[in-house]
């Protein structure tokens, strides 16, 4: 009922958005003489320049409005919708308001530079972060993101960046690091087929890419580069993926229950939030595509199940592909000792 009622204003949303910019264009490029002289359509320009710089990034933003509504995604909205007015309205119409797209572009000019200040300020910071998570005696996938966030801010910017960081350093850095071994560690891939999977999709993007690129050579040299480009850094992250999973395994402590399942997710859930636990047959039974159940399962050739499904007293956040976060309310995990890891937590929670 909930979803119904969301696609239907998301509908709604859309029809207003097409109905903005088709009675813009019809207004503009149709040949019927619906516009008076440009001296006299001062008002008319106006009114276009609402509909595109401020009632279609609106729309925008509500339609998204999942990835939540900041002033710089308004402001970009802004610029392309300008941009796009430009474009749509006759130059001798446009003139008395030319200058507009300069002021427009130079405000995401300086939204630019404050972003590659960012840059300066986590470069600044890296080296006592570094200090930190070594003082720390955990890996940075948890923990670089946090310090950084301590240091500098939660901008989405940041998040990436920071992301990124955490995936090449597996991906370069770590190859010297072994697994810690411990009472409270339990490891999610080492009885499934997630590394062969991971090797295979790798085998499979280099012979793509050597093949596709050499075709693609002589065609579209910049479309080569792309695709180039794309899966390089696909292999980046498949092989980042790999290390953090092995070096990562779920960890429980007294407060807390700590899983991720490489790059792409990460969680800590308190033992306070947690409604109820499931096991063994009871967790088999979850629907894994339900909405607000992230999953814990290490990718195998054939289906697995998870052996453990964890209801929290409320939704908590999860760090997903690139920093994103998103809220969810139940967790499926599968390890590799689920016995042992049963014990554990009941010693614990109960």
């Amino acid at each position: 009922m909930i979803s119904s009622k969301q696609n239907s204003k998301s509908l709604l949303l859309i029809m207003v958005l097409v109905l903005v910019i088709t009675s813009n264009l019809a207004l503009y490029r149709l040949p019927f003489p619906f516009l008076p002289a440009p001296a006299d359509a001062t008002w008319v320009i106006i009114g276009s320049l609402i509909d595109f710089s401020i009632v279609a990034p609106f729309l925008i933003l509500a339609m998204t409005r999942r990835k939540g509504f900041t002033v710089k995604r308004f402001i970009t909205f802004m610029v392309l919708g300008i941009i796009a007015a430009r474009i749509i309205i006759p130059s001798a119409y446009f003139e008395p308001f030319k200058f507009i797209p300069y002021i427009a572009i130079s405000i995401e000019g300086i939204i630019l530079l404050a972003e590659i200040g960012l840059i300066f300020i986590l470069l600044k910071h890296t080296p006592r972060i570094i200090r930190d998570i070594k003082a720390s005696g955990e890996g940075p996938l948890f923990t670089f993101a946090t310090l950084v966030q301590k240091q500098i801010g939660r901008h989405p910017l940041i998040k990436i960046i920071s992301a990124e960081t955490v995936m090449f350093y597996y991906a370069f850095a770590s190859w010297k690091k072994r697994p810690i071994e411990a009472e409270n560690r339990f490891s999610l891939h080492t009885k499934t087929s997630f590394i062969a999977f991971y090797i295979m999709m790798i085998h499979a993007i280099v012979i793509e890419t050597i093949g596709i690129h050499w075709w693609l050579h002589d065609k579209s040299l910049i479309l080569s580069i792309v695709l180039l480009i794309l899966n390089i850094y696909t292999v980046i992250f498949f092989i980042g993926d790999i290390q953090a999973v092995r070096l990562n395994p779920l960890t429980v402590d007294e407060k807390q229950i700590r899983v991720a399942l490489g790059l792409g997710k990460r969680m800590d859930i308190p033992f306070d939030e947690i409604e109820n636990i499931a096991w063994g047959d009871y967790a088999a039974n979850e629907n894994l595509k339900a909405q607000g159940t992230i999953d814990f399962i290490a990718r195998d050739f054939e289906e697995a199940l998870p052996q453990c499904v964890i209801t929290f007293k409320r939704p908590l956040n999860a760090t997903l592909f690139l920093g994103f976060e998103k809220e969810f309310s139940k967790a499926a995990i599968r390890v590799d000792d689920p016995n042992r890891l049963q014990s554990y937590i009941d010693a614990r929670h109960y």
